[in-house]
């Protein structure tokens, strides 16, 4: 299975989803899976897993703060789908002189 570290700022609304999901009450220290990346840093993760992927998602304050709103900010986005209050109608202006 193909693993994929990712940061914070490159989370898709489908992993955002999976990371909220998995810890609905946020992650704590137990979810917490720290290993060397390439260039021999210790990386702290999460890890969310799908059928084909297994995301090793960067530890931070600003995901913690990202996962805590994402379902406000899908709420609000969706409250604002009626876009039919920003459509104009052109008036025709010309009268029939039948």
């Amino acid at each position: 299975m193909k693993r994929v570290i990712v940061d914070y700022k490159k989370l898709t609304n489908e992993i955002l989803t999976l990371l909220v999901e998995k810890y609905p009450d946020g992650y704590g220290d137990d979810d917490i899976i720290s290993f060397k990346n390439l260039k021999n840093e210790t990386v702290e993760a999460v890890e969310v897993k799908t059928e084909y992927c297994i995301y090793l998602v960067k530890v931070s304050t600003r995901l913690a703060n990202t996962m805590e709103n994402f379902d406000e900010d899908e709420d609000d986005f969706d409250s604002n789908d009626d876009v039919s209050d920003n459509i104009e109608v052109p008036v025709d202006t010309e009268e029939d002189d039948d």
